[in-house]
């Protein structure tokens, strides 16, 4: 299958972009660079520099058959400072690549959306049925576009699946190299308490007087290559004129502790904590039910919180050889 991977130059979309490679799919990645890494392109795949806005029609007419949709902007703080640049560059490009796929009759995508469109769950674990109340101008668009899914399933024969999901971890190790996180800023833990471990500095901890076994905030982590297995099972599922949403989660979330504990195992440094006050609207636990995508394209989780961490590990020390020669 030909098959468009917007955003393909990212952290996650650039491992499925691998494994759409080595499941033999033609894969074409477009990408602004603009949070992206040329160089996390995989090798194989064709790479179009440019924006959904300007490109996507013209990308789109070289036969491609489905989509991936990754090409979003993500950062909830900064979604909340400036909630246009979501709306726009989120909704708005969207729309803009919808209308596209229409008129040119690509019928099939898979978006990468997000566990927090939920906002603060009533519940635990999280199901696709439970309400949805993003308390972010990003969750908020990214919410958006799954109604507009739902409305171009339902009108124009669109096949589409939305997978939603909390923490992805780990790194993917594709040809001779590894692709793992690169943000900027960075906002994920595990890629920031091996951070402070290479420069011997301490890691924030942003509250300890949760309801939770140790104060922490819990949480659900996917490891990457987990991710990435569920989005090719996703684009198999895909049926015309149903929209699906699945959640993915391991079911087992872990403590701000807990992966910290677990990083200072895989590096053998002891990471100092420095504990500061809680973050305006940190839920105390988010963990998602995966029964759904289980029972229906036989999907789970395969690899723990440790294997997470001795990947991102893996490849954070590739990257300092890499800065070294």
């Amino acid at each position: 299958m030909r098959v468009l991977v917007t955003g393909g130059a990212g952290y996650i979309a650039s491992v499925v972009a691998a494994q759409l490679l080595a499941a033999g799919h033609e894969v074409t990645v477009l990408d602004d660079l603009s949070t992206g890494h040329a160089d996390a392109v995989p090798r194989g795949a064709h790479f179009v520099r440019g924006t959904l806005r300007d490109c996507a029609a013209e990308v789109l007419a070289d036969d491609i058959e489905a989509v991936l949709h990754f090409a979003a902007k993500s950062l909830v703080g900064e979604s909340v400072a400036d909630p246009a640049k979501y709306w726009s560059g989120n909704l708005g490009a969207t729309l803009t690549l919808l209308e596209a796929m229409r008129v040119l009759r690509v019928g099939k995508i898979v978006f990468s959306s997000t566990a927090a469109v939920y906002g603060e769950p009533d519940r635990i674990p999280i199901a696709e049925t439970d309400p949805t109340r993003p308390t972010s101008p990003y969750g908020a668009s990214k919410l958006a576009i799954d109604t507009t899914l739902t409305e171009f399933a339902r009108l124009y024969d669109l096949a589409a699946v939305s997978l939603r999901y909390f923490n992805v971890a780990g790194a993917h190790q594709a040809d001779d190299h590894w692709l793992g996180e690169r943000h900027n800023p960075e906002t994920h833990l595990i890629p920031n308490v091996l951070a402070a471990a290479v420069a011997g500095r301490p890691v924030d901890v942003y509250g300890t007087d949760y309801p939770t076994p140790d104060g922490t905030c819990v949480r659900d982590y996917i490891h990457v290559t987990d991710l990435a297995d569920a989005h090719l099972r996703a684009l198999e599922a895909c049926e015309p004129r149903r929209h699906k949403i699945y959640n993915l989660g391991s079911e087992a979330g872990f403590s701000v502790r807990a992966v910290i504990d677990v990083c200072r195992e895989v590096t053998g440094i002891d990471v100092a904590v420095r504990e500061t006050d809680r973050r305006p609207g940190d839920p105390a636990v988010l963990v998602a039910s995966s029964e759904r995508i289980k029972a229906e394209l036989g999907w789970q989780a395969e690899r723990d919180l440790r294997t997470m961490a001795a990947d991102a590990w893996l490849f954070t020390q590739a990257q300092g050889e890499a800065l070294a020669r």
